[in-house]
């Protein structure tokens, strides 16, 4: 990843995503009334006693405040690899816990290592990574090639998208790891380095079953594959095992709050400076009056517009940092006509997204323009400007909309609902996760543009959490869900995209259910997965630009879901509590924030400190 990671163009991007995010003056606490002086000297015979200094008030631990919604138990379980688990249900603070090999710097193209020193792609087919020798686990174990060996032979139950690549993970010695490509791909060192690595203490059993059916010849199609899979989902460790500075406190668990502890043994416990961190649960109705009172000095929420702008009257500073996602709308593939390309695209005619995403997130939500499935900001790093001009950028026009349900026998009654071509009115149900409040904003925003329009729109906001489970179990027509990805490599968009809530990896039903072969308007037959996996097929990504081309069009012509606009973070970052906040214009500020997160990275390497 050496070529496209470098994301020169977002040098120029820089400049315009944080413009508007000057740092807020620090207040000027009042200068202290002067000490009055003796008003008679002391006599000469006198002696004067022993000043004796005034006792400091000792301080508590330091803390950094941050914030994230998570499952508490019943619910919430320490089984990090799948749905509710507390540990990967924590997002960015996950990589305080187990730690990732790397993590990458979005600015040059270069990556900062934790539990790995080195990592080299070895032509033709190999990946080798170097471990970092001396670092223990929480519960004393050495961290070594084993614990990264049955980290991913338990991801590939779950069909994580490296295994499209790699086929055999063999240990060098204790320290070094040797990935094998049986389709070589620049992809798999991030898809790699960016893992967190869980300790074989836990997960080693169920790795070494999966090596048995492995040896065998078993598939992921095998009844014992399935067995094994169904286990694993329902495996419920008793604890949480890290190798990073910070573990989770049980007891600290409540529906409010839960505290990560510092780890003492941890190899770069003497880096971080804070002693405790503090999450907050809650999405962002909770967790907005919490960053006004000064509980929170950190929130990746998505703030609307009018509590952006009661943080900037506070004094807050806002970081409008990238995230090269956003909200789109997917559609249950079984439910008619939604599986029709036609009313896909003709909803993507009527929905004005400039306004969806201002309605949404002020100047934090911007319009999708190219809808080719990846950020309008990654767009000139792999398709010539030529190129780009030939896409269809579905502007506004009702009319083309009106075109093209009625090219599929699609019928506007006298009420002002279309019907289809069975004369069943286009109704549907809109799912969105109901504590996302810009989310939620974007859905009634859709919901009233369509149904000016002429369709009938029901939005109806669940649980966030069981809104995932919802769609990538099939049991909904409409939802928002996010399209895109915060990672250079477009292929990892793709995935997000048309992989992740659909059959293709859903291990909870068939999801959105798009079937990935298709028939393209010039009578072209494609396999969509196929063309994903294989654009990212060997080491020169140069190369692999014609293919992304490919897939792109792909995408752009069938809509497979509907991009709505792109979000910039507005994260407020107070300085009350912790300072080190780098400069607006500070190249780590291009790191996507639900990728590689300056934050932490910044508490790792002791940037941020306790005020």
């Amino acid at each position: 990843m050496r070529v496209a990671l470098k994301l020169v163009c977002l040098l120029a991007v820089a400049a315009m995503l944080l413009a508007g995010c000057q740092p807020q003056p620090t207040p000027v606490p009042p200068t202290p009334e002067p000490v009055e002086k003796a008003t008679e000297a002391p006599k000469p015979t006198e002696v004067k006693p022993t000043e004796v200094p005034p006792t400091e008030v000792p301080k508590g631990p330091a803390e950094f405040h941050g914030a994230y919604p998570y499952q508490v138990p019943p619910t919430g379980h320490w089984n990090s690899y799948v749905t509710n688990g507390i540990p990967n249900g924590l997002g960015i603070y996950f990589d305080l816990l187990n730690m990732p090999l790397a993590m990458y710097n979005w600015g040059d193209g270069s990556w900062t290592y934790y539990m790995a020193t080195k990592s080299e792609i070895v032509p033709p087919d190999k990946l080798v990574i170097t471990l970092r020798e001396g670092a223990k686990w929480s519960d004393g174990k050495p961290f070594t090639a084993k614990d990264v060996i049955a980290t991913f032979n338990v991801g590939r139950l779950f069909n994580w998208p490296v295994f499209n690549y790699v086929d055999k993970i063999e240990a060098k010695g204790d320290y070094v790891v040797e990935f094998h490509m049986a389709k070589p791909s620049s992809v798999v060192e991030r898809q790699v380095l960016r893992e967190r690595i869980r300790p074989a203490a836990t997960y080693g059993a169920l790795a070494e079953k999966v090596e048995a059916l492995l040896s065998q010849g078993k598939t992921t199609d095998s009844e014992e594959w399935k067995a094994l899979l169904k286990e694993a989902t329902e495996f419920r460790p008793e604890g949480l095992i890290v190798s990073g500075p910070y573990n989770i406190d049980p007891a600290s668990i409540t529906e409010a709050q839960l505290t990560l502890v510092k780890v003492p043994t941890a190899w770069c416990a003497d880096k971080v400076q804070f002693d405790k961190i503090v999450i907050y649960n809650g999405e962002t109705p909770t967790v907005t009056p919490l960053v006004l009172a000064g509980d929170v000095d950190y929130a990746t929420h998505g703030f609307p517009p009018a509590t952006e702008k009661a943080f900037i009257e506070q004094g807050i500073r806002i970081i409008r940092a990238p995230i090269y996602t956003g909200p789109a709308l997917f559609f249950n593939n079984d439910v008619y006509p939604l599986n029709k390309k036609e009313v896909r695209q003709a909803m993507a005619y009527v929905i004005k997204r400039d306004e969806n995403g201002t309605v949404s997130l002020g100047d934090s939500g911007r319009g999708v323009r190219y809808m080719l499935g990846f950020s309008d900001n990654l767009a000139p790093l792999w398709i010539s400007e030529a190129d780009l001009k030939t896409f269809n950028t579905y502007d506004y026009n009702p009319a083309k909309a009106e075109e093209l349900l009625t090219s599929i026998g699609c019928k506007k009654g006298a009420d002002g609902i279309w019907v289809d071509d069975k004369g069943n009115p286009l109704a549907f149900e809109l799912l969105v996760p109901a504590e996302y409040a810009d989310w939620s904003a974007a859905a009634e925003n859709v919901a009233l543009q369509l149904n000016n329009f002429g369709f009938k729109i029901t939005v109806r906001g669940i649980q966030f959490q069981q809104e995932a489970t919802e769609v990538r179990s099939g049991r909904f027509q409409i939802a928002i869900r996010s399209w895109g990805a915060a990672n250079p490599h477009v292929y990892f968009a793709y995935v997000n995209d048309l992989f992740v809530d659909n059959y293709v990896q859903s291990t909870e039903g068939k999801g959105m259910n798009f079937p990935m072969k298709q028939k393209l308007a010039d009578g072209t037959e494609v396999d969509l997965q196929q063309l994903i996996v294989d654009s990212v097929a060997g080491l020169d990504e140069a190369a692999q630009k014609e293919k992304i081309l490919t897939v792109a069009k792909v995408f752009n012509e069938l809509l497979p879901v509907v991009p709505l606009w792109e979000r910039y973070g507005n994260n407020p970052a107070r300085e009350t509590r912790v300072t080190g906040w780098p400069p607006e214009g500070d190249p780590r500020y291009l790191n996507a924030v639900y990728g590689d997160n300056f934050v932490i990275m910044m508490i790792l390497d002791g940037t941020l400190k306790p005020k």
